[in-house]
């Protein structure tokens, strides 16, 4: 077996509380790499279209990849794969901290579960010791109260409550999160409270010599670069983002918001709340935030501070411009384990139906107390309207029917990222493209258009945010690219910082002894995030669903940064299917999965 890999991924069932080790060839870590690379092939063989996301059949896997728990920076990370209960496609959510780096650390790629247990358990790993446990004593208690004296990953009241937008959280009041798409309802569903991990083993790595002397290079680079970021946090960019027309405000139709944004960002965080810093395992950067505010309503102890798509979700999403308001619901999601970007665009969701009185009661613009309160209500799930809220925009609106739907602001029943695709058309096209709904992540395009170049997938410049030529070519390139920092697990932040595919490479050759080029590296990234378009072309995704609300197609805002731009999504998702190889109706071709090596799904 190559450095990088053990070879070996637990299997846990936890309906007859079985576990095993299934052993793992080198050429499929070399097909699909680790993280949501390897979860994809797992989740294609292993369901089907009749999959239940909330049965027990539908495996939860956590993925390590080859950087996890070596000298790589920023790469302490894992994937969380499985059929998502909110969109009903294919889930993943990358999370940092310092779980994944213990689990690869004790001695496995990953972990596979299935099944549902009689009553709560939690899995506890220390090395090749591996256990179930009664967690009944722990079921109800929340992220923050819960602590099992190991590093752990746990779901809180959401996820035992199966609200479909639970996440699974990591770290404790560090609070880092796989929020995206409902996971943590589907580590629910299963009963299984926690997953604890002790690891002493060293990942074994081919090169260490050149790995450290290749690593120590880059480092220096990537601190100057990301200064602003370890100063502010992610949250420093809430003024710009407001400037240039980017940020979502008041449910994504206003265009200007200058002293609520000022008032938020991360600078007005570190000259008022803040009161430390921290970072995952090995990374220069240090994004992570300490807030404590010490009296009156909004009073929480030392914790996780909100980062930007917490700000803009429960802030300018909402017209709510304390602080400490925000910094409180931050705490208030993470204690329950739900995630912050869907609770926010719930909440503002709630807050335009009140207003357009489509429901009599429900949260008002501009008001935490009102937001509090729901978050509240939503996490207990006690009435009629919590229970519905709990299962996101698309239901909500659904229900609703009529003019409701005009404002539910998701792609395939994902709540929309705080990036506004009016401010960057690449958004645009990322968004209704990607695989797990809209997410800004999957392509990452937008800072492509407004802070790097990428010289190495042929864009030399910072490309115009508001220009369509080449944004297919790019949002596709960006795509692949991302599927590798998901699969072998580095932070994307690092980007910023200056990596290149050709640092990845030489990292990976350094550790499993490879001697991959950056081509057959970026041709890997394809593969992966064709595979996962496979899976959810089985679930019956096609053209129909690569689609976004009409707010974000037709509605002019007026004002800002980006008052009277549209993105041109029809044009550009014409040319994305051309340049990918996929038909008019956004299937790809059976040559190109033929010349990916994914034959089996023709």
């Amino acid at each position: 077996m190559s450095g990088g890999y053990w070879g070996r991924v637990l299997r846990v069932d936890l309906s007859t509380e079985t576990i095993s080790i299934e052993e793992i060839e080198e050429q499929v870590y070399r097909k699909y790499i680790g993280g949501s690379g390897l979860g994809a092939r797992f989740l294609f063989d292993e369901t089907s279209s009749a999959t239940d996301p909330l049965g027990p059949d539908n495996p939860l896997m956590f993925f390590v990849g080859p950087f996890t728990g070596t000298k790589v920076s920023s790469s302490d990370r894992f994937a969380v794969v499985a059929r998502s209960p909110l969109t009903g496609l294919w889930a993943e959510s990358d999370c940092g901290g310092r779980w994944g780096g213990k689990l690869h650390r004790a001695g496995y790629e990953g972990i596979i579960i299935t099944g549902q247990a009689k009553s709560p358990l939690y899995l506890s790993i220390d090395d090749d010791q591996v256990e179930l446990r009664d967690a009944r004593h722990l079921w109800g208690l929340d992220t923050y109260d819960l602590d099992l004296g190991a590093e752990m990953v746990c779901i809180g009241p959401a996820g035992e409550k199966g609200i479909l937008y639970a996440a699974i959280m990591n770290g404790g009041q560090h609070a880092r999160a796989a929020g995206r798409a409902g996971l943590g309802a589907v580590m629910g569903a299963k009963r299984l409270k926690a997953i604890t991990v002790k690891g002493s083993k060293r990942v074994p790595v081919h090169d260490p010599d050149g790995l450290l002397a290749s690593v120590r290079r880059m480092i220096p680079t990537i601190r100057v670069k990301t200064l602003g970021m370890h100063r502010g946090g992610t949250g420093r960019g809430v003024a710009y983002y407001e400037r240039v027309g980017d940020l979502p405000i008041r449910n994504w139709t206003q265009g200007r918001w200058q002293e609520g944004a000022e008032k938020i960002t991360g600078q007005t965080m570190t000259d008022t709340i803040l009161v430390g810093r921290y970072s995952c395992w090995r990374c220069p950067i240090g994004c992570g935030r300490v807030v404590e505010v010490l009296e009156g309503p909004y009073a929480i102890p030392k914790s996780a501070g909100p980062e930007y798509e917490t700000l803009a979700a429960l802030g300018s999403l909402c017209l709510i411009d304390n602080l400490e308001a925000i910094a409180k619901m931050n705490e208030i999601c993470n204690r329950y384990g739900m995630d912050t970007i869907t609770a926010g665009g719930v909440i503002a969701y709630l807050m335009e139906a009140r207003e357009r009185g489509l429901i009599e009661d429900g949260p008002t613009w501009g008001d935490p107390d009102s937001a509090i309160e729901w978050l509240h209500r939503i996490a207990a799930q006690e009435d009629d309207l919590a229970r519905l809220a709990g299962r996101g925009v698309r239901a909500i609106s659904e229900r609703l029917g009529g003019r409701a739907l005009e404002f539910a602001m998701h792609c395939k029943g994902l709540e929309f990222p705080m990036h506004d695709p009016r401010g960057f058309f690449s958004s645009a096209l990322g968004y209704a493209t990607s695989n797990r709904g809209a997410c800004h992540l999957q392509a990452f395009s937008h800072v492509f258009e407004s802070a790097v170049p990428a010289p190495e997938l042929g864009f030399s410049e910072i490309m115009p945010p508001h220009g369509e030529e080449r944004k297919a070519e790019m949002v596709a390139k960006a795509q692949n690219w991302m599927a590798l920092f998901d699969a072998l697990k580095l932070c994307k932040f690092t980007i910023i910082g200056g990596v290149q595919p050709s640092h990845m490479v030489e990292w990976l050759n350094c550790i499993t002894g490879w001697n991959m080029s950056a081509e057959e590296l970026l041709l890997t990234g394809e593969r992966i995030f064709n595979l996962k378009r496979m899976y959810n072309v089985r679930l019956g995704i096609s053209r129909k669903d690569d689609w976004l609300p009409l707010r974000i197609l037709t509605h002019r805002r007026g004002e800002g940064g980006s008052a009277d731009t549209l993105p041109p999504l029809n044009t550009m998702l014409a040319d994305y299917y051309a340049y990918r190889g996929w038909s008019v109706e956004g299937i790809p071709s059976p040559e190109l999965l033929a010349s990916l090596g994914l034959e089996d799904l023709i």
